[in-house]
Parts: C-alpha cells; sequence; structure tokens
C-alpha cells in the first residue's frame, strides 16, 4: 500500500530541502516543516543608548552621554556670555552690569567653551586633517578657531581690529553640540534595538527533570533539555514543542502582530511568548545557536555597512570642506582688496561656519540606520544597504514556489466519497488509521480531520496499525479494516477507483496532486487530494506588488502542470517550471537580458546562486536561513508580504535622502555667497552667529526629516490590503 511512490513512510528529513524535478514531478512531494533552530547571539544585557560609543565615523569613540553633558555646561556658560557682549548687549539696547572683572567674563568663559565644548570637533578635525580626509569636523574646528583666534586678538588690543566674536563663540560650539547630540541620539537609537533583542531573552528558565521542575539559568541550558514555557513567559531557547498548544507572540522575531498557533511537533522560537497555555519545550538551540542571536549579528552587520548613497554624502563632504576652503581663502583676499580687513576676517568666519557640511553627513547615515532599524522590528533584516537601495529600482520578483509561495508541506485541500459516505466520515477513518504514523503525509490527514468539525466529532480512533513501506498503511477502526494509501495500494489488492469518484480523481492527478484512497473493508470509499498549499499571504502578496507596478514571477522543480496551477491561482505574470536548483540563476539572468531588474526571494537553501545573482536576493524563513551569505535581505518570518515592506521602506528612504541631499546642498550653495558679502552693496550682511544658527538649523531639519521614516506602516497585512 502506498501513499505515493516516494514510499509513505520513507524517513523524512528535518529541514525542507528541495527535491529536485524528477521527484516533484513524479510525486508531489510532502515537505516537512521548516525547522527553525537557527542562528542568536550569546544573551547579553541591553546598553544604555546615552552611553554607547561609536566606532567608526566622524564621532569614533564619542558616546552620546559625552555630548549631551558638553551641551549643557556649554549652554550654561554661554548664558552669561551672550549677556556679557557688548555686540550683543548693542543689538537689544540694554547695559549689562558693571563690577569688576565684568568684562573678563565673555573671554574667561569662551574660552573654557572653546576648550571643553570644543574638544570634540578640534580632535575629531585633526584626525581627518593627519589622514588627509578632510570633512565635517575639520571644518568646524576651523570655523571655531578662527572666531577663538579673533575674539582674543580683539580682547587682548593686538591690532585694532573689533572682532569680539565671543557670543558668536559660544553660540556656535552650543548649538554645534546640540545638532551632534541630536544625531547620535537618532544613531544610538537605530542601534539600541539591537540591544533590545538581547532583552526578550529571560534570565532564567524552568527546566524539567527527573526530581520535578527546576529554575535554572538561561545560559546553563543545553541542547536535548525540555523546559516548562507557562502561559504568558518567554521562550528561554530554540526548541520543539513535545507537549501542550498555545498561541505564541512572534511580533518581535517576524514582524506578525496576530498569534500563531503552536503545538506538540512545531518549533517555537527563542524569546517569543506563550500567551495562552504552558507547554513543554525540547531545546534545539542555544547562545550563538539561535535565531534571535543571528537576527542581532545581520541587523548589527547592516547598520556597520557602507552603501553607496553614504559613499557619495562622504566624497561630497570632502569635496564641501575644499569648496569652504576656497570660498574662505578667496572672501578673505577679496575683502582685502577692497581695504576692510575687519570685513575680511568677519566675512572668512561666516564663509567657514555656513559651509560646514554637518547637515549632508546627516542626511545618509540616519537615513539608513533609522531604516535598518524600522526594518528588523517588522522581521525583515538588512544584511546590506545597498540591498534596500536596490529594492525602490526592482522591476519583476521571483519567487521560489516550495517554501514560499506555498507552505512547503502537504495539506489536505479536497475530499471526494462514492454515495452513502460523508464528507466528515471519510477524514475520521482515514485520520484514525493514519494517526500512529510520523510521515508528514499521515499529519496532513489527521489536522484536515481535526479542523473539521463535524470528522472530528466522530472521534475515531484506530487500533493495530501497520505500515508497509512504498505502499501505506493499515489499521483497525470501530471493528472495520481500514486502508489509505495511493495507486500502488489499489493495484495490489485488486481494486479500481469507482466510476462515480473517477473525473475528480484524474482530474486530481492532472494537476499534479498526490491522491491517496481510503479503502474500507475492501471497497474503495473515497479518495483525497493533497498538495503544497497556497499561503494565504502569497495572494495579498501578489495582488499588492503587481498594484505597485512590480511583476511577480515564480520558479520551481515542480512540473509544468503543477506550476501552473499555483500560477493561475495566484495570479502570477510568468512561470518557470522544471528548473533544477543548479539552473535557477540562469532563469534570473534570463529576466535580466530583458532589461529587468530582479529580486529573488527563496528558501535560502538550494536557492543561494539565484539570491546572489539576482540584484536583490532575500531569504525567507527563520532558522538556518538567518546565516545566509548569499542574500542581501533575510525575511525572519515566512510571510512573503514583508517583500512589500522592503519596497515601500526602499521607496520611503529614497525619498527622504533626496530631500535631506537637496535640503543640505541647497542650503550651502545659496548661503555660502551671502556669507561671502557678495549682497555686501545692498546692506545684506550675515553675521557669524546668524550662519551657525542657520546651519544648525539645517542640521535639525535634515534629523527630523528623517524621523518622519517612523511613521512609515510595514505592517504585512496593511500594507497588503487593497
Amino acid at each position: 500500500m502506498t501513499h505515493n511512490a516516494s514510499g509513505h513512510h520513507a524517513t523524512h528529513p528535518a529541514r525542507h530541502m528541495h527535491q529536485g524535478p524528477a521527484d516533484e514531478r513524479t510525486h508531489g512531494q510532502a515537505m516537512p516543516e521548516d525547522d527553525p533552530s537557527s542562528a542568536l547571539g550569546d544573551q547579553h544585557h541591553p546598553v544604555d543608548d546615552e552611553h554607547q560609543v561609536h566606532d567608526h565615523g566622524q564621532h569614533a569613540g564619542h558616546s552620546t552621554a559625552m555630548f549631551k553633558d558638553r551641551f549643557w555646561v556649554s549652554l550654561a556658560l554661554a548664558i552669561p556670555v551672550v549677556a556679557f557682549s557688548p555686540m550683543f548687549t548693542m543689538l537689544l539696547g540694554y547695559m549689562p552690569p558693571e563690577f569688576p572683572g565684568s568684562t573678563w567674563i565673555a573671554p574667561v568663559l569662551g574660552t573654557i567653551i572653546f576648550v571643553y565644548g570644543g574638544t570634540p570637533f578640534l580632535k575629531g578635525g585633526l584626525t581627518e586633517l593627519k589622514s588627509r580626509q578632510p570633512g565635517m569636523m575639520l571644518l568646524i574646528a576651523m570655523a571655531i578657531t578662527v572666531a577663538f583666534v579673533a575674539s582674543w586678538v580683539t580682547t587682548l588690543g593686538i591690532g585694532g581690529f573689533d572682532l569680539d566674536f565671543w557670543w558668536e563663540l559660544a553660540l556656535l560650539v552650543v548649538i554645534m553640540l546640540l545638532g551632534h547630540w541630536m544625531e547620535m541620539r537618532a544613531l544610538g537609537s537605530a542601534a539600541g534595538a539591537l540591544d533590545a533583542l538581547a532583552a526578550l531573552l529571560p534570565d532564567e528558565a524552568e527546566k524539567i527533570t527527573d526530581s520535578g521542575v527546576e529554575t535554572v539559568p538561561v545560559n546553563s541550558l543545553i541542547a536535548g533539555d525540555v523546559v516548562l514555557v507557562r502561559s504568558g513567559a518567554r521562550v528561554p531557547a530554540d526548541g520543539t514543542i513535545t507537549e501542550g498548544t498555545a498561541e505564541f507572540d512572534e511580533a518581535m522575531i517576524t514582524g506578525e502582530s496576530r498569534p500563531v498557533s503552536r503545538t506538540a511537533g512545531e518549533t517555537v522560537v527563542a524569546g517569543t511568548v506563550a500567551t495562552d497555555n504552558a507547554v513543554r519545550v525540547k531545546v534545539t538551540a542555544v547562545g550563538s545557536d539561535t535565531t534571535l542571536a543571528g537576527i542581532q549579528r545581520l541587523v548589527a552587520e547592516a547598520q556597520a555597512s557602507s552603501s553607496r548613497a553614504q559613499a557619495l554624502a562622504d566624497r561630497a563632504a570632502a569635496l564641501l570642506f575644499y569648496f569652504a576652503l576656497g570660498s574662505g581663502i578667496i572672501t578673505f583676499i577679496a575683502w582685502l582688496a577692497l581695504g576692510s580687513p575687519d570685513d575680511a576676517v568677519i566675512r572668512t568666519v561666516t564663509v567657514l561656519v555656513i559651509a560646514c557640511p554637518h547637515a549632508l553627513g546627516l542626511a545618509i547615515p540616519l537615513v539608513i540606520a533609522i531604516s535598518t532599524e524600522r526594518a528588523a522590528k517588522a522581521g525583515v533584516l538588512i544584511k546590506n544597504r545597498i540591498a534596500l537601495e536596490r529594492m525602490r529600482t526592482i522591476d519583476v520578483v521571483l519567487f521560489d514556489k516550495t517554501g514560499t509561495l506555498t507552505e512547503g508541506k502537504h495539506a489536505v485541500t479536497a475530499v471526494t466519497t462514492v454515495d452513502g459516505v460523508s464528507e466528515a466520515e471519510l477524514l475520521a477513518l482515514a485520520a484514525a488509521a493514519e494517526s500512529d504514523s510520523e510521515h508528514p503525509v499521515a499529519r496532513a490527514i489527521v489536522t484536515a480531520a481535526r479542523e473539521n468539525p463535524e470528522a472530528a466529532a466522530l472521534s475515531y480512533t484506530g487500533t493495530g496499525f501497520s505500515s508497509m513501506t512504498g505502499r501505506g498503511v493499515r489499521a483497525t477502526v470501530r471493528g472495520l479494516d481500514v486502508a489509505v494509501g495511493g495507486p500502488n495500494m489499489l493495484k495490489e489488492i485488486g481494486l479500481a477507483t469507482p466510476s462515480t469518484i473517477d473525473p475528480a480523481v484524474q482530474e486530481w492527478v492532472g494537476r499534479g496532486a498526490s491522491v491517496l484512497h481510503v479503502i474500507r473493508d475492501g471497497s474503495v470509499i473515497g479518495a483525497v487530494r493533497l498538495e503544497d498549499r497556497v499561503r494565504e499571504e502569497s495572494r495579498d502578496a501578489v495582488k499588492a506588488l503587481q498594484a505597485r507596478g512590480v511583476k511577480v514571477a515564480m520558479i520551481t522543480g515542480d512540473a509544468r502542470q503543477v506550476a501552473d496551477v499555483v500560477g493561475r491561482e495566484l495570479g502570477i505574470d510568468e512561470v518557470f517550471a522544471d528548473v533544477l536548483p543548479q539552473d535557477k540563476d540562469t532563469k534570473v539572468s534570463e529576466l535580466q537580458s530583458r532589461g529587468l531588474k530582479v529580486a529573488m526571494v527563496g528558501d535560502g537553501v538550494n536557492d543561494a546562486p539565484a539570491l546572489a545573482w539576482a540584484e536583490v536576493g532575500i531569504a525567507i524563513g527563520a532558522g538556518t536561513d538567518v546565516a545566509m551569505e548569499s542574500a542581501g535581505v533575510v525575511l525572519a518570518g515566512n510571510d512573503p508580504r514583508s517583500v512589500l515592506a522592503m519596497i515601500d521602506l526602499s521607496r520611503a528612504s529614497y525619498r527622504k535622502m533626496i530631500q535631506n541631499l537637496i535640503w543640505a546642498t541647497g542650503y550651502n550653495v545659496l548661503a555660502v555667497p551671502l556669507a561671502a558679502g557678495v549682497l555686501a552693496f545692498a546692506g545684506i550682511l550675515l553675521s557669524p552667529a546668524v550662519g551657525a544658527v542657520l546651519m544648525s538649523i539645517s542640521t535639525i531639519v535634515v534629523a527630523l526629516n528623517a524621523q518622519l521614516l517612523r511613521r512609515i506602516d510595514l505592517d504585512p497585512a496593511r500594507i497588503s490590503a487593497p
């Protein structure tokens, strides 16, 4: 007796692997569930965002707390500096209090501000100068140094210059510190999302031992241990449920907002929460091998990776340094030539202040950092930032069928019976006969009977179970001899498909489905159709992608008739069938040869070459796929609608990048000539203080504009809705 020619009860792998066209074309091979034992790092505690230290870029060695502390101290010192500044008092028309030493308040406190508040910029500028890589920090350092020197020259009465810039210097340093503090907080918040993942793990676990339940540290668990996860508790390690059924909140891993039901034999991931019932879980992965750790590593790599846009911004910053330096030199020479040395210094200082490209440097990295964080919270793990940038340009998304658009395992999709036998009775008899089998096909039948209220109400049980490898199963149910199997079973027994159900059976065979007959006391009473069921989410994903102007293609090793059924059901634009795993990358190349930019979505096992060849490779499904090196993006869950989140986020991020770049560069282009004094003949002069304010406003606008990305909705259900 046989369920299919591949052998009903053959040993099946622990992880879904493509069987290639030979198996799939002939049998509609059942695919066991994916095993989400995977990738989560050793547990560590979250880091206070205020004290995170950046290891690279212009803020290397700087923490958020450092900028915050220096900002508040400098602000406190700046208030009396501004209040006692002659230029400021003249501007507002009041007289500051006079007492012995009052004239030294601005120089002394201004010097403290320059040394204490300006040190990060001075050190950063020196580092850029030594490395011959001029950029933002060097420009800031130049601006405050020129203002500091000019102010002391005036204070000491050297040369008779009236260049009292203490209040401008104080405001410049304070505003610069504020801008950097805002930037660091934003970047620290993005990095803090990684540490928040670690906080998902409980500190202790309830380990089941021979003597009962024992509370142990999570880091003492090893593979093979069995733990008790109570209602409301977090799963301490990746594992398989051995007893019980519960709804699990997996939103922190997959982005899916609704709880997911998990029962015996199914896998659970560390950090998820059992919401209603207690279950027992056999540990399969701990520490750095768990899914959560893999997610941490991927997001960390993404936030540390560079991108083309960021590289462009860095080059632009270097060019702006030379632009500012050149403009400053020309301004100084021009005003000297006009016989105004004071104006030469004032205009030069203002040019250097205005030309600081800090907003430009913030425009790209902050957008990408926030995008990476938002994606991670939605279950989209960006390994390579270039993948995020490319996703907005994708013309076609090529989905692998098995385990991506479909569930990757057999399910009962139709039932047919002879006269006098109900569908519920047929399912109940078949499930009773199959109940002792661990084969995926048997589990599909038992699940179908359990989900059918009438069949479940019959509560049939089987005894005397026997399995005949390659043919099928047999058991006694309510005193009746019941057998379940495929065409080989019928041939061995000498039975034929009854004429009343034969048309349906032939149609099923024609579409490539697996067909199992149910025999009761020597007579065929019906048949069930088993197929790799299409995910409900796939329908929404395909429609939503097409609504966004993106074509959808499907690739599979299945026979053409099997692939076409799924393609028609989902409304897919193009179907590639009978494709060997090693040939999938050629189909990607074929699409690219038509001028299309391709995103390949696969399970990350046999799809590695295609994932690497596509413009964007997306590995779907938690588990060992989390560590896939060939994909630029990993979807923590199995929801194909998450691809939509990637596209929407990419497009939104690109808009923010362009907006920020236009604001930052446009501001410089317009402000530098004003700072140089080209409209001085019309009485329009831009002071260093106003320049500092405008420059910092530009930085703040860029930062706030990037923060708007947090408002984008990446929930798969909502963004795929019509």
